[in-house]
């Protein structure tokens, strides 16, 4: 259920969502599967659970942050009560791609196919996340001048610091198999997806290019990602398209084409099948282009 701690901005000039932020105790916001138009930040404060996000599940506790990116599917089940606080920001209010030199939280964060959606809080961070979210709160009680450009420097403030948290927990995920072979593998799988995932979107392409059985691979793949490798390569696309989408005013056939499909109705039915809508729609919905086509 929703506390009485939930503040709202509309944008004035469509009606949307803006920015919201508000505490939640028990899961029933996310029992059910969402994909918003806005990006979330999920702090789970208190309890336990699951995750269900894009392809994959995640264990949680307490003092978790989960990010999601618009349209991303998720939904979170409890194994004990949840309580936390959630900040939903539309990209016309901050826009991740566009301030990515600002707050590099963008493959971070979010979009990041390799790693899990979330950061785990420690006692520092949370002392630093605490104030900025009383500072936020206070900016929202009262129409002010600057508001909004107070709020994003807030919310500048929360990704860095998340971001950070993140990169310093990082390492700790890739030592427990440092001297195995598979993370060799796996970094030039990284750097081949990279390369060449609007050319090459066929699991047997990478493969052929490690020059291991798409089997073998594929069970590397699951054991480290917990994703297929035909899940990693969709991703990637669908990142890059909702990038163009998003910042661009390319057509929805340039798009295709930039990306390796020749059938523009043919990527159309691949994103919104990933998406869960069409690439129109997203723009509509999302896109920043909308606003200087």
């Amino acid at each position: 259920m929703l506390n009485q701690d939930t503040f709202t901005l509309v944008d004035p000039t469509n009606g949307n969502l803006a920015f919201k932020l508000f505490s939640f105790t028990g899961n029933n916001c996310f029992d059910h599967l969402q994909r918003h138009n806005y990006f979330s930040i999920i702090w789970i404060k208190k309890g336990a659970g699951k995750a269900k996000v894009d392809f994959s599940e995640y264990d949680f506790d307490k003092d978790t942050i989960f990010c999601f990116t618009p349209y991303q599917p998720f939904m979170i089940q409890e194994t004990s009560e949840i309580e936390g606080v959630v900040l939903n920001f539309h990209p016309d209010f901050f826009c991740i791609f566009r301030h990515q030199q600002e707050v590099a939280c963008n493959g971070i964060l979010f979009n990041n196919i390799y790693n899990p959606p979330y950061v785990k809080v420690d006692e520092i961070a949370k002392q630093t996340f605490e104030l900025i979210l009383t500072q936020m709160r206070l900016e929202l009680q009262t129409v002010a001048l600057a508001q909004y450009e107070q709020l994003v420097s807030y919310l500048k403030i929360f990704l860095i610091t998340a971001s950070r948290l993140k990169v310093s927990q990082q390492p700790q995920a890739t030592q427990d198999f440092a001297d195995k072979k598979e993370p060799f593998i796996l970094q030039n799988l990284k750097d081949y997806i990279e390369l060449h995932f609007k050319t090459k979107h066929s699991a047997s392409d990478y493969a052929d290019m490690l020059n291991i059985t798409p089997k073998a691979l594929a069970k590397i793949t699951k054991t480290h990602f917990n994703k297929t490798l035909t899940d990693l390569i969709s991703e990637r696309i669908i990142i890059e398209a909702k990038r163009d989408l998003y910042l661009t005013n390319k057509s929805v056939k340039e798009i295709a084409h930039d990306l390796g499909y020749d059938d523009e109705y043919y990527f159309s039915r691949f994103f919104k099948n990933n998406a869960d809508v069409s690439p129109q729609i997203y723009r509509e919905t999302v896109g920043f282009a909308r606003a200087v086509a």
